[in-house]
């Protein structure tokens, strides 16, 4: 049976676990491969282009922005990120299970994408991963201690707007236990890939 793959978009605020619950999940099914985005910020030790990041200049960056080449951008503090649409559709229409690790306003701009474009529209499926309530969530980030009271309001209120969108998302998971988490994310991903609609051909003709 010839299949096109997934376009897998996950949100989840920051100390929710969402890092955790993929590398669990990707422990099990070894062929989700995450999208590498471009950033105009510059490379840390040990990072490569093309396999961490590709990196832009600000003036590549904005260029590509103008000929429409990004599925979604958004500027962090003095740099930006994006997502190509030829780094997602080729692999896409190869098979492979992309996952595509952003926040709500980057998951918005591809459910705009998705409406014209139909190879993003088939593929593309989205995964809130969640905390079971806001002060669970609060008390993962300050147990943290790696932000001050000012930082951790900002973060909260942040996590706060960002689970608001949540029917922004076709799943949510929510992270109380571990291990229940990490099996519901799991199942998620196999079910993504039972969907007629990643069928490309005509079947029991």
């Amino acid at each position: 049976m010839k299949k096109n793959g997934n376009l897998i978009v996950i949100s989840g605020p920051s100390g929710v676990g969402k890092s955790t619950l993929v590398k669990r999940a990707m422990e099990v099914l070894p062929d989700l491969c995450f999208s590498v985005s471009c950033t105009t910020r510059s490379p840390r030790p040990g990072e490569e282009h093309g396999k961490a990041y590709y990196f832009l200049s600000h003036e590549e960056f904005a260029e590509r922005v103008e000929r429409g080449e990004f599925l979604e951008h958004a500027g962090v503090f003095a740099n930006r990120y994006g997502t190509l649409k030829s780094e997602v559709i080729n692999r896409i229409e190869r098979g492979e299970e992309v996952i595509l690790d952003i926040d709500v306003q980057g998951a918005r701009q591809i459910r705009q994408a998705a409406e014209n474009d139909p190879v993003i529209r088939n593929a593309a499926q989205f995964i809130l991963i969640a905390p079971p309530d806001m002060p669970s969530l609060a008390g993962r980030l300050r147990n943290r201690n790696t932000e001050s009271e000012e930082q951790l309001k900002l973060r909260i209120d942040a996590a706060a707007n960002e689970l608001k969108n949540y029917r922004l998302y076709d799943f949510i998971v929510v992270n109380d236990d571990l291990d229940k988490a990490a099996d519901d994310l799991i199942s998620v991903f196999k079910a993504i890939r039972l969907r007629t609609a990643n069928i490309q051909e005509e079947l029991f003709q």
